[in-house]
């Protein structure tokens, strides 16, 4: 049988999640030492590095049975896999953020809202009844406001410095945002010890460090 394949988000939850791999006692060499190559053998699992977005799509059409994914972009996408385990890492959240002493609530008019996750802030605002214009961006969403694109943005806040140096302000928390564990669903079938192997040596590291 083939290794059990891991796809993992790069850049900062890369480096958390090898590191609570090397925690586990898994031979971290290779991916340490990774070059170019995208695909790297951590002890008996094999390792695919990439985007966000790729690792749903490579979960969902069971290429990778396991996959190390924001929350973000599970909420973002329309989910056909099992998402079993918070890791704890990564976190940061949602927020509503609007020009500062500005009252987003205020009035009837529609407002016109920017985001690069616009099915997240879309449900947002149907919780709340709310009819509000949403507009995709790409790029900076900070700059929506500014150019009076937009009466305010749902993004991910980390520390809130880049809301501030450019006027902005959290109006209202969405929800909280860590790195999370999902499963295609055939390989939880057919690979579950393997996958409960995995999940109770990430739960330990988890639980030490609580």
């Amino acid at each position: 049988m083939k290794r059990l394949r891991i796809a993992l988000t790069k850049g900062r939850l890369e480096k958390g999640t090898v590191e609570m791999f090397r925690k586990m006692g898994l031979n971290c060499d290779e991916i340490d030492n990774k070059g170019r190559r995208l695909i790297l053998p951590v002890g008996d699992y094999d390792i695919v590095l990439a985007k966000a977005a790729d690792v749903i799509t490579y979960i969902e059409n069971g290429v990778c049975d396991v996959g190390i994914v924001g929350k973000d972009t599970i909420e973002e996408s329309n989910r056909h896999f099992y998402e079993i385990m918070d890791l704890g890492i990564g976190k940061c959240k949602f927020a509503l953020a609007a020009p500062k002493g500005s009252n987003f609530y205020a009035g009837f008019s529609v407002k016109c809202v920017a985001s690069k996750y616009p099915e997240i802030a879309r449900r947002f605002f149907a919780q709340k009844a709310m009819d509000v214009k949403i507009i995709k961006i790409e790029g900076s969403v900070e700059l929506a406001p500014l150019l009076g694109l937009a009466d305010g943005i749902v993004d991910i806040v980390e520390s809130g410095k880049t809301l501030v140096e450019n006027g902005l302000e959290v109006v209202e928390d969405i929800m909280p945002i860590s790195a999370r564990v999902i499963v295609n669903l055939a390989s939880m079938k057919l690979r579950k010890n393997e996958i409960d192997g995995l999940v109770k040596g990430l739960e330990k590291v988890t639980a030490s460090e609580e």
